[in-house]
């Protein structure tokens, strides 16, 4: 696998592979790495219950597909009419359901629910570190897909009020990372987020995507030393 100094530039094909070698890095990025949430304080750097409570399980799904030789993903804007989260950027998914065999199962699912992707058409490559959420009490599986060819998207609009789509390079960006202080949970804290399309996509979302980059650079950068 030859690496070019601009992995951007590299095509589809060769994005996927690096994507690919990127999941199965051990162990994952450390925070440092991460282009967002670095300095992220308080309850959203959590990593597990504090109550020793058993977290509700769910999962995400970050599925790229190809465009303009480049991979792209899906970003959900969730619907205003939402009890919780309403108008945030997320990952399609959601919560495992009892007829779900496992979580790859649940974020196919909710995909296929949220935008009207058929689970089938979708290949499963891997999955990021399961992220604790304490806020809800969920612990959260980031499933990674592909597929070939987006089909036209029917999102839901009892859950998605509207779907933003970036070219996984973006995220490499440190322009469009921004940071704030935020008044959350009743206390202070710094939060770094992507300014993308006018949203600010932070928290969970923001940590996962953060992940994938990050993962993406050291492979590219790793081999590109060798």
């Amino acid at each position: 696998m030859t690496i070019s100094a601009d992995w951007h530039a590299g095509g589809v094909p060769y994005q996927l592979e690096l994507v690919q070698h990127a999941l199965n890095l051990s162990p994952p990025p450390a925070p440092s790495e991460l282009v967002a949430v670095r300095e992220m304080d308080g309850e959203l750097a959590v990593r597990q219950p504090t109550d020793g409570s058993t977290p509700r399980q769910s999962a995400v799904l970050l599925l790229l597909y190809p465009q303009q030789e480049q991979l792209w993903l899906p970003l959900t804007v969730r619907s205003f009419s939402l009890a919780k989260h309403r108008g945030e950027v997320s990952l399609p998914g959601g919560s495992a359901d009892p007829a779900d065999p496992d979580l790859v199962t649940t974020a196919l699912r909710e995909t296929e629910e949220e935008l009207g992707i058929a689970a089938t058409t979708i290949s499963v490559l891997g999955n990021l570190t399961p992220f604790y959420i304490p806020a809800s009490n969920f612990e959260l599986l980031p499933v990674v897909g592909y597929i070939g060819q987006l089909p036209p998207l029917v999102p839901n609009p009892a859950e998605v009020a509207q779907v933003l789509h970036i070219p996984l390079a973006l995220l490499a960006d440190r322009r469009i990372v921004q940071q704030e202080v935020w008044q959350l949970h009743e206390r202070q804290m710094r939060v770094e987020y992507f300014a993308i399309q006018g949203y600010k996509v932070w928290g969970a979302t923001a940590l996962l995507l953060s992940e994938l980059i990050a993962r993406v650079q050291r492979v590219a950068g790793d081999l590109q030393s060798q």
